[in-house]
């Protein structure tokens, strides 16, 4: 496995909503801090997501010393804190909203990474059936890495090193319509790229594409450090 180098970390303060792009972060036992802490439960207590209602991906948390504030276009801010936050996103979203604290205590312990070798891959597939590629965004990563020659090395990487810290995967990133949704917009688009993606990167558990990774040896990481083979790659 050729060395290559941490281009992106992003966190997921409330899950389904926009990240928060960093140079810079300290990775623990527990992931990346603050990530997928909170979620946006309906009117029964389930989590939102985007394949249900892609207009989550407008909402930005922002994390200050003061808190989590939510902003989104056409809306004033609302404080995590405020007790007008839930009628603020149901009406955002149109349909009964609260904001929760994550029921999925498992996501803040797995680190999400996918290589630009293997968007780039996907990307040629599309383009050469004549549809638009899409961006890394589409699928929602903790980490990015660039400079691996083979598309999908992620997949057989036991252990990495970067930075500090050291990675250990654990498993395939099964992916869902939340990659239909356009970030930007919070639209849903489709069909790509599960369409493609489900012609080569069909597994047992479904559709795949990138890993999830655990922190063994926590670290600081930033972006611009090597990515380099453990010593079980």
């Amino acid at each position: 496995m050729t060395a290559a180098t941490l281009t992106g970390i992003t966190y997921y303060p409330v899950k389904g909503c926009a990240g928060t792009a960093l140079t810079e972060a300290t990775l623990t036992a527990g992931g990346l801090p603050h990530d997928r802490t909170w979620a946006i439960a309906d009117e029964k207590g389930d989590p939102r997501w985007q394949g249900g209602d892609p207009a989550l991906a407008l909402i930005t948390p922002e994390r200050n010393q003061d808190g989590l504030t939510l902003r989104a276009p056409g809306r004033d801010p609302v404080r995590a804190d405020d007790p007008d936050v839930h009628a603020w996103l149901t009406d955002f979203l149109g349909a009964p909203s609260t904001l929760v604290p994550s029921p999925d205590g498992n996501a803040g312990r797995r680190l999400h990474l996918v290589s630009r070798a293997t968007l780039d891959a996907l990307n040629r597939r599309i383009t050469a059936r004549g549809a638009a590629p899409v961006p890394m965004d589409r699928f929602r990563p903790n980490l990015v890495v660039d400079g691996w020659s083979v598309p999908h090395t992620e997949d057989g990487a036991a252990r990495l090193l970067v930075g500090d810290a050291e990675l250990a995967r654990t498993e395939d990133t099964i992916r869902c319509a939340v990659t239909l949704v356009d970030q930007r917009t919070g639209r849903r688009e489709g069909p790509e790229p599960l369409r493609t993606l489900a012609d080569y990167r069909r597994t047992a558990g479904g559709v795949a594409f990138g890993a999830y990774f655990e922190v063994r040896r926590a670290g600081r990481v930033s972006v611009g450090d090597a990515v380099v083979p453990g010593p079980d790659c």
